[in-house]
């Protein structure tokens, strides 16, 4: 099986449009030990010739021309993609906006839990991709699911499961509650299997706490590739960036005793990737003092064009 990351950075990329702050000052100048960074998405494939994409990024064009393996080819026609599917694991608009790059009709299919699949129904732009040749398929919580598309077996599996977060902000003002209208199937996690050679790894680009069920569900896995989107909490508060915590935008933090290094750390996981990095995290900087301590704490900071293969 055969994971790249297309894109490392959370919403906005890296360095953010609209952003000077010492993160995006310094990759735009070229400042040694920082990386230019495209919005969170992975690919996944079982042969290297039917590909899976992991959420679309508003920045996927610019990963499919980087990315020979996701090229049509031209011994299929003048009409060819090897996007078989595209697996969505929220609404948030950095997860769900690059679907508009793949219409030109041609045959994916798109999974989804029910609530992220209602969003996409109720905004008429996403009928572009119009069904039945894009089939828009409900993934069931818990369960393993045969992934399809284009008429095609990928030889993978996928189990989507719930993770803590909330619902994407665009949602916010209509939802009620203190718990901003989160439901179950808002923001999800999955694991992803190679059935003929038993490979499996997890990918949650979102997500506000561990709790007991889910470090239970990652305990022991091979790879984990994980919400990296803030250093500390209140970084982006701090850095006079935004007035909200991390936890309020539902995301987790790297450091403190609450973060996720400290809750991997008795998971017993082979290797752990961090990948939805906001452009306030000092780990971005590969000779900070937050990058030392999250490589000392036998993590990766994942990036564009990363290969790992299972």
């Amino acid at each position: 099986m055969i994971i790249k990351v297309l894109g490392s950075a959370a919403g906005g990329g890296f360095p953010q449009w609209n952003c000077n702050c010492h993160n995006c000052v310094a990759v735009r100048s070229g400042a040694p030990g920082f990386k230019v960074r495209t919005q969170s998405s992975l690919a996944v494939s079982r042969d290297g010739g039917s590909w899976v994409l992991l959420n679309a990024s508003p920045d996927l064009r610019q990963q499919l021309e980087r990315t020979p393996a996701l090229h049509a080819d031209k011994k299929q026609g003048l009409r060819h993609s090897p996007i078989k599917a595209v697996i969505l694991t929220n609404g948030d608009v950095d997860h769900i906006i690059g679907l508009i790059n793949l219409r030109e009709a041609q045959a994916f299919t798109v999974y989804g839990t029910r609530r992220v699949l209602d969003i996409l129904k109720a905004n008429s732009v996403f009928q572009v991709l119009a069904e039945p040749l894009v089939p828009r398929i409900s993934l069931p919580l818990d369960q393993p699911v045969a992934l399809k598309g284009a008429g095609i077996d990928l030889g993978l599996t996928v189990e989507a499961f719930a993770v803590p977060g909330k619902i994407a902000l665009y949602l916010e003002d209509a939802a009620a509650g203190k718990d901003l209208g989160t439901h179950e199937g808002d923001t999800i996690g999955l694991k992803v299997t190679d059935t003929a050679a038993k490979t499996s790894f997890f990918y949650i680009p979102g997500c506000a706490a561990i709790d007991e069920r889910l470090a239970k569900r990652l305990k022991g896995a091979s790879v984990v590739f994980f919400d990296g989107t803030l250093f500390t909490d209140d970084e982006m508060i701090e850095q006079g960036l935004l007035d909200k915590t991390g936890a309020r935008m539902g995301h987790i933090s790297m450091s403190g005793p609450a973060g996720s290094i400290s809750a991997f750390s008795q998971l017993e996981v082979g290797r752990l990737i961090y990948v939805h990095i906001n452009n306030s995290n000092p780990a971005l900087d590969e000779n900070s003092a937050a990058r030392k301590s999250i490589e000392g704490a036998g993590w990766e900071v994942g990036y564009d064009g990363l290969e790992v293969r299972l």
